[in-house]
């Protein structure tokens, strides 16, 4: 399982953040919750995501994608306002077919809330932050 480094936005200290993990991650020095971004694929899907411990938001792009490109940085944010309560799960379609067939995943970029592997809510296409904000918290509430 790869891991990859985040800068604590609290304290700036770099941190090694496992793509799993049985609770969720924290800055070394300073102990705030830290955003949770990883990669996940066909093989990987089932410990990076239903094993999670917190809510997943996971993001269907494609790298040729130009909404994908827009809808990343957004998630990026939210996933550092959001630090402690949700994991972000990037999912590259076109490495991942069985993903792709297994979420009918039609139109990308595709993000859904996952729950102990199971999608509680769906949002297709690009989003500005507050809509993005709005759909999350309404995903949160209903879990």
């Amino acid at each position: 399982m790869s891991s990859k480094v985040t800068a604590c936005p609290s304290c700036g200290k770099k941190n090694r953040i496992p793509a799993s993990a049985a609770g969720t991650p924290r800055c070394a020095a300073c102990k705030a919750p830290l955003p949770w971004v990883v990669e996940a694929g066909d093989g990987s899907w089932g410990d990076v995501t239903e094993q999670a411990t917190v809510p997943v938001v996971a993001d269907f792009w494609a790298e040729w994608c130009g909404p994908c490109r827009m809808v990343s940085p957004v998630l990026e944010q939210l996933a550092t306002e959001y630090a402690g309560r949700i994991k972000v799960v990037k999912v590259n379609v076109d490495q991942s077919p069985a993903l792709s067939q297994r979420f009918k995943v039609q139109s990308i970029p595709m993000l859904g809330v996952f729950d102990g592997g199971r999608m509680v809510s769906q949002q297709v296409g690009a989003a500005g932050i507050d809509h993005m904000r709005r759909w999350l918290d309404g995903a949160l509430a209903a879990i």
